[in-house]
């Protein structure tokens, strides 16, 4: 592979397999994700999605997975690399938003403070900041003391975004983000993203193809726990090359 293009993939999965127990959940996968690119991540429920997500920051092994082949990040094998160190570089948020149950700023400096950041004006800073470039800084910065847990189901998501932003992380994944939002609450974290993506890798796992249309540089399709086709997301939805990546972005299964 030429240097330029290693350059370019933050994260690079060969022959990867992963398992819960003795079933396998994917399939002898190959891709690699294109560093400040958004890359969704589609296919029916059951074929492995969220499996893969997991595995990316080594998630997986908290609900007893286990994998086989290689996932290398800038090049090095994640399983080289201690855990803590993988989960602050590779964020992760999940479905259902998860603030911590205390306030806006405690949620917002509670990663920074136990790796280590002391400093009151750094750590205003940081929680400034990540309100801001999350679209919350206007909506709550009369409240920031307040509990997140008075926030909207929108707003906690934004701020778990945030939140999982402030260690600064190279890679965030997201695991159905927006699937209990609203479409104004959907709207803007598409907004949040589409500007994340100047400065982090994205990958986002959905069940919405259009909002995988709208947002992503590349799309995975998968099924069974195969990796059916994965390419420039306009290529995906514009002229698929497997007859089974048409039929579910056509809605005829799935």
């Amino acid at each position: 592979m030429e240097k330029g293009s290693q350059e370019m993939n933050v994260l690079e999965l060969k022959d990867f397999n992963a398992y819960y127990g003795n079933k396998k959940i994917i399939n002898n996968l190959n891709m690699a994700i294109k560093r400040n690119k958004i890359t969704a991540i589609i296919g029916p429920s059951g074929c492995g999605k969220s499996t893969l997500l997991l595995s990316l920051n080594r998630m997986l092994e908290e609900v007893e997975g286990r994998t086989e082949g290689q996932i290398l990040f800038n090049g090095k094998n994640i399983y080289s690399i201690s855990k803590e160190e993988i989960r602050r570089r590779i964020g992760i948020v999940f479905q259902k938003p998860t603030p911590f149950p205390f306030s806006i700023y405690k949620n917002l400096t509670y990663a920074p403070i136990y790796y280590g950041v002391r400093d009151k004006k750094r750590l205003d800073e940081i929680a400034k900041g990540k309100l801001i470039i999350s679209g919350l800084y206007e909506e709550v910065k009369d409240e920031i003391h307040a509990s997140a847990l008075k926030l909207s189901g929108g707003q906690q998501q934004r701020l778990c975004i945030a939140r999982a932003l402030t260690v600064e992380p190279e890679v965030l994944l997201l695991d159905e983000p927006c699937s209990a939002l609203d479409i104004k609450n959907t709207a803007n974290i598409e907004k949040m993203l589409l500007n994340l993506a100047k400065d982090y890798t994205i990958v986002i796992v959905t069940h919405n193809l259009s909002q995988a249309k709208r947002i992503s540089d590349y799309t995975a399709f998968m099924l069974d726990g195969e990796l059916i086709e994965y390419d420039e997301t306009h290529r995906i939805f514009s002229f698929p090359k497997d007859k089974r990546t048409k039929e579910y972005i056509e809605g005829i299964y799935g």
